[in-house]
């Protein structure tokens, strides 16, 4: 009888977190912010903006870099204020922005969506609400029903807020819950109870918010699996239309109030997929569809209707169905994209501050784009946002061919090899197990990544 050749066992889940969990960027963009360099200036911005067709719709974001508390966690533009002022001077300057952007655009455009971001936009007071949208709808033209979104930090969210937002039409709102474990609050500084998230949510529900997002998070200090499970029960009984599940990204070197977390409290990274996974199957099991890399939503919610039609899109807010190309950043560290490139505002407060101040849009960097990097950003966003991409098709939507691609479909091999992708002709699809690891099959098609460079986050 002749012998037959030993099958060799499947990678396990930590075997494949050894060999593939490297750092690699979110791809909210391509080229990522590591490549913006100051050759984009303010100029080059006035000249980007004129150019824009005055009939095309465009998205705007408006950055508010303030908490009333700072989470150890937290990676974000931001620094903690007991006091209103610091806050309301900074929005005098966004409405000083504003006209400033007012005098670079082409004509007055149609503004589809407005994502309010921070930091927390629930610092800013009624009176400050009044005078931003009063500002913005003085620069743009505001379609029908906008998509009008704003991320919120339960702690210092109010019922009397919530329906002064929805007066100016807020229909989406997010909140940040991360884990409801009392020692993983305490150890990132966020404490807040169930009841005070489900009084927000009812706040909201009573405001007419259409879609809800409640912010959750792994591979925090302290956490395991019994209370990621506990905190994911808590909330799928609020039934939110979406959900996001991020992994804590510890980068102190980038952060420096990262460095008061207790590092060997922190699960590793076998820890981390098991939180993961176990979190997304519980999801999964409550009705909620898996987008992308890292959101959930209801079948009936329009993130999950853009993902069954292929009109998912991703950008610096993570996954959306909004559908203008151009989207405007506002306030200090914004980051804005237009046909032309990317482009981010002075990423301190007080050199933004300076700039307008002194009458010129507050650009300190960016990125213009080539036709490689359009060509190289379709195929990371398919695969991001469908987890399969037609290389054919989109050569063919930018004059290239596949070939070109052939060293890179080389280096998926061993990705091929441990069932974490599929090749079939032009044809290269991401499997569930391959899901957790999407940024670093990503990190193949991108020209400018350096491995070893220590920019980025673990990949998962």
């Amino acid at each position: 009888m002749t012998a037959q050749p030993a099958q060799t066992a499947a990678p396990s889940p930590a075997e494949l977190v050894a060999r593939y969990d490297g750092r690699a960027p979110r791809y909210t963009s391509y080229p990522t912010a590591v490549q913006f360099t100051p050759a984009v200036t303010p100029a080059v911005y006035r000249d980007w903006l004129a150019a824009l067709p005055v009939d095309e719709a465009v998205s705007v974001y408006v950055h508010i870099p303030f908490c009333t508390r700072l989470c150890w966690f937290c990676g974000c533009n931001t620094r903690a204020v007991n006091r209103h002022e610091p806050v309301s001077a900074y929005l005098g300057r966004l409405v000083e922005e504003l006209a400033l952007l007012e005098a670079a655009l082409p004509g007055r455009m149609t503004l589809n969506g407005l994502h309010l971001g921070g930091g927390t936009p629930n610092t800013l007071s009624r009176d400050d609400l009044n005078d931003l949208f009063r500002a913005l709808r003085h620069v743009f033209r505001f379609t029908p029903n906008p998509r009008i979104a704003a991320e919120l930090d339960p702690a210092g969210l109010t019922r009397d807020w919530v329906r002064a937002a929805a007066f100016h039409g807020l229909n989406r709102a997010s909140l940040g819950v991360q884990n409801l474990s009392p020692q993983v609050q305490a150890a990132v500084n966020r404490r807040e109870s169930f009841e005070e998230i489900a009084n927000c949510v009812a706040w909201l529900r009573e405001a007419e918010v259409q879609s809800i997002n409640l912010d959750l998070m792994y591979g925090l200090p302290h956490q395991t699996l019994a209370n990621t499970l506990d905190t994911v029960g808590q909330v799928v009984s609020l039934r939110p239309e979406r959900i996001a599940l991020f992994g804590y990204a510890h980068v102190p070197w980038m952060k420096s109030h990262q460095q008061l977390i207790d590092t060997a409290a922190l699960p590793g990274p076998d820890a981390r997929l098991e939180q993961a996974e176990v979190a997304a199957e519980r999801l999964v099991g409550e009705g909620y569809v898996r987008i992308g890399l890292d959101h959930f939503a209801l079948p009936g919610d329009e993130l999950a209707r853009a993902q069954a039609e292929g009109r998912l899109r991703r950008n610096f807010q993570g996954y959306t169905d909004d559908p203008p190309q151009t989207l405007i950043g506002l306030g200090a560290s914004a980051i804005g994209s237009l046909p032309q490139g990317f482009v981010q505002n002075a990423h301190q407060e007080l050199a933004w501050t300076k700039a307008v101040g002194q009458g010129q849009l507050p650009v300190a960097r960016g990125v213009a784009l080539t036709d490689d990097d359009r060509f190289r950003s379709d195929v990371i966003k398919r695969l991001m946002c469908d987890l399969f991409v037609d290389l054919a098709a989109v050569c063919a939507r930018h004059g290239r061919d596949p070939s070109e691609l052939s060293a890179e479909r080389a280096a998926l091999a061993p990705f091929e090899a441990d069932g974490l992708v599929r090749q079939s002709g032009d044809r290269i699809e991401v499997t569930e197990a391959g899901r957790p690891l999407i940024r670093s099959v990503c990190a193949l098609f991108d020209r400018y990544f350096e491995p070893e460079g220590g920019r980025h986050s673990k990949a998962l």
